[in-house]
């Protein structure tokens, strides 16, 4: 007979206490790991790459990946969550692959607002999270801002959102479209202390290639999928015109360097011929906005093989100060050429939508897809959102957090995907209703929305 040493109820209650804690932890992991099984029956698929509807047909999902798409029935178990699609269109999660989860779902009030911490900020992005997911967006890109935490929180599914891509902190040269002081902020360099901006892991303001491989590696140690480093001048920030050329050769061949060490690529934020000929030079993979290029510019990027990732913007909106709108005018101006030309060209082409301090035009996140069939047909915006965006996505390699194929209905891949009531190939405005059009929204083989 074993003996104990003699206990007082207390600890024998917390001795108690433990057991039942590591049984119950025990127990959730299990649940954790059991199988989830789904069957979509009678669907019309649009893969995310071709053209062409695949007709009824039926998709079992199993865990987190598709398992399987058959035209014949599937046989199932009574624990199978079966939905019967009736018909309606199955398509992949959409991908928005240019997006700032912080900044969008916060406006200039509020990151400038004097006490703000950094769990107030998560608190006004986490809404915004699970309304993105809604819209369809099961996955997204985030190049520049203090996203880590929310990612996190997503990923553990302690709240709804998107898969987070993340970049981490915008690298910045000093005037750089990162440097976010204030007009009271002084360089650290000289000065002292950081910029608030960068205390918030908003943006790195680094000069010089040693300052520029910290930065990177600092971004890459928190788990950064790819970097984002400012090539140019942009219309949201005050102190460098739309057409200056930031960062020297040097400076951006160190950011190059360091992510493909780490095995990932740097992508880079600019407009003009001149930057975007300089970042390709020094080894770039993908640029984004470009609205100011020529078409030798394009060609280049062609012969290179590197990604544009574009959006579509107008002149202005309800929150838009005057200094922005002014240096907007010719970026609005240029993409009537840049859409069309990089279409005739076979680019590989990407789209997001680029938000900032306006978390009221979130809700409009499909309608801006949309606006582009002034040039693109519907079949080229779906693919571009789905499949095309999927494959910007891979080029993070080892550094993607989630291990599968997304924007693609294949076997294997990642079990994002949305039942649409109607077929998008023929009329794109349904995924500007995604409320009432968007019956099912499963991501990561959950179901996340159910309206069958």
């Amino acid at each position: 007979m074993i003996s104990f040493p003699p206990y007082s109820k207390t600890q024998l209650f917390r001795f108690i206490g433990t057991v039942v804690f590591y049984f119950v932890s025990a127990f959730c992991l299990v649940a954790q790991n059991s199988e989830t099984n789904i069957i979509i029956e009678n669907v019309q698929i649009f893969d995310g790459k071709n053209p062409k509807l695949l007709q009824n047909q039926f998709v079992w999902i199993q865990n987190h990946k598709i398992k399987t798409i058959s035209s014949t029935p599937i046989p199932k178990s009574s624990d199978f969550l079966i939905i019967n699609g009736k018909g309606k269109t199955l398509i992949p999660g959409l991908i928005d692959v240019h997006v700032h989860m912080i900044f969008g779902a916060l406006t200039m009030k509020d990151m400038m607002a004097p006490n703000i911490k950094p769990e107030d900020l998560i608190a006004k992005v986490v809404p915004q999270a699970e309304e993105m997911l809604l819209r369809g967006f099961t996955s997204v890109r985030d190049v520049g801002g203090p996203v880590f935490p929310l990612k996190s929180a997503i990923d553990k599914g302690e709240i709804k959102g998107p898969r987070i891509w993340p970049s981490g902190a915008m690298i910045s040269q000093t005037s750089g479209h990162g440097d976010l002081r204030t007009p009271q902020e002084r360089s650290r360099r000289y000065f002292g202390p950081v910029s608030r901006a960068e205390h918030f892991g908003a943006s790195f303001i680094a000069d010089g290639k040693d300052e520029v491989l910290t930065a990177t590696r600092e971004n890459l140690r928190f788990g950064a999928s790819q970097i984002k480093l400012m090539a140019g001048g942009g219309t949201s920030s005050a102190y460098d015109p739309v057409d200056v050329t930031q960062y020297t050769f040097d400076e951006m061949k160190a950011a190059v360097d360091a992510a493909e060490d780490w095995g990932t690529y740097v992508t880079v934020h600019a407009y003009t011929p001149r930057a975007i000929k300089r970042a390709i030079e020094a080894g770039v993979k993908c640029i984004e906005h470009g609205q100011l290029l020529d078409q030798a510019t394009l060609k280049l990027i062609k012969r290179k093989g590197v990604w544009l990732s574009s959006q579509y913007l107008v002149e202005d909106t309800p929150d838009m100060d005057a200094l922005r709108r002014e240096k907007r005018k010719p970026v609005i101006d240029g993409q009537q050429q840049l859409w069309p030309m990089a279409k005739k060209l076979k680019l590989k082409l990407a789209w997001g939508t680029d938000f900032l301090f306006e978390p009221w035009l979130n809700k409009e996140q499909n309608d801006y897809l949309v606006k582009l069939n002034k040039w693109l047909s519907p079949y080229e915006i779906l693919k571009m959102a789905t499949y095309d965006n999927g494959q910007l996505l891979a080029l993070s390699g080892n550094r993607s957090p989630y291990k599968g194929t997304v924007g693609h209905i294949v076997p294997d891949a990642l079990a994002d995907v949305i039942l649409v009531d109607g077929n998008p190939l023929e009329k794109i405005s349904i995924i500007t209703q995604p409320e009432d059009k968007f019956l099912v929204i499963i991501q990561n083989g959950k179901v996340v929305k159910n309206k069958l």
